[in-house]
C-alpha cells in the first residue's frame, strides 16, 4: 500500500492533489500578425483603424460561426470572412478568391463579383451591429439582429473572420458576448482543441 502512495505521488507531483492545470484557450481577436501595414488594433484586438485589413487569429473551423461587428464611425469599411492568402494592404477586398465582404455601401463581393446586395433601406450606419454567419458554403448579414436574406458564396479553404477600414472607419469586432443572439445552431467561433 505505501508503494502504491508513493509510486501516486511520484507520478503526481504536487503532494497527490492530482490536481493539472488546463491550458487556457486565448481569446478570439483581431490578429496583429496578420494585419495590413498601415493598421490599427487598439482595445485588446477588438478595434481597428487606420488604412488596411486585419484578419482574426482563429479559423473558422466549426460547421456554424457567428461574429459581429460594431461600426463606431463610419468611411470606407468590409468585413466577412477571408483566407490568409488575402492581401491586407489593397483594399477594398472582394475583388480576388480570397475574400468574401459585406462593403459599407451593402454590397456583397467575391471574385469581383456582386454576389448579393443589402436592401437600400439597410445599409449600415454608424451605432449598428452587424452580425456574420458562415457554414463554410454560405456566408449570411444580419443587421441589429434581423437577417437580411442576403446569402453570397464562393470562397474556398480555411477562412477567417476579415475586416477592413479607410477613410476614418472605426470598427469594433465582437466574437463572444454578442448584442444580439447568435441564429438558431451558430455559435462564437471556438478554437480548434475547444472542438474536439
Amino acid at each position: 500500500m505505501a508503494w502504491v502512495f508513493g509510486c501516486c505521488l511520484r507520478w503526481c507531483g504536487d503532494g497527490g492533489s492530482g490536481h493539472v492545470p488546463l491550458k487556457e484557450m486565448p481569446a478570439v481577436q483581431l490578429d496583429t500578425h496578420h494585419m495590413g501595414t498601415d493598421v490599427v488594433i487598439v482595445k485588446s484586438g477588438r478595434r481597428i483603424c487606420g488604412t488596411g485589413g486585419c484578419l482574426a487569429n482563429a479559423p473558422l473551423h466549426q460547421n456554424k460561426s457567428y461574429f459581429e461587428f460594431k461600426i463606431q464611425s463610419t468611411g470606407v469599411w468590409g468585413i466577412g470572412v477571408a483566407t490568409q492568402k488575402v492581401n491586407l494592404n489593397q483594399i477594398p477586398f472582394g475583388r480576388d478568391v480570397h475574400s468574401l465582404v459585406l462593403r459599407h455601401d451593402g454590397s456583397v463581393y467575391h471574385n469581383n463579383e456582386e454576389k448579393n446586395r443589402l436592401p437600400a433601406n439597410s445599409i449600415p450606419q454608424e451605432g449598428d451591429i452587424v452580425g456574420i454567419t458562415y457554414d463554410h458554403v454560405e456566408l449570411n448579414i444580419f443587421l441589429n439582429g434581423k437577417n437580411m436574406h442576403c446569402p453570397a458564396s464562393g470562397i474556398r479553404g480555411t477562412v477567417f473572420p476579415v475586416v477592413y477600414v479607410d477613410d476614418s472607419a472605426i470598427l469594433d469586432c465582437q466574437f463572444s458576448e454578442f448584442y444580439y443572439t447568435p441564429p438558431q445552431g451558430f455559435e462564437k467561433i471556438l478554437f480548434e482543441q475547444q472542438i474536439f
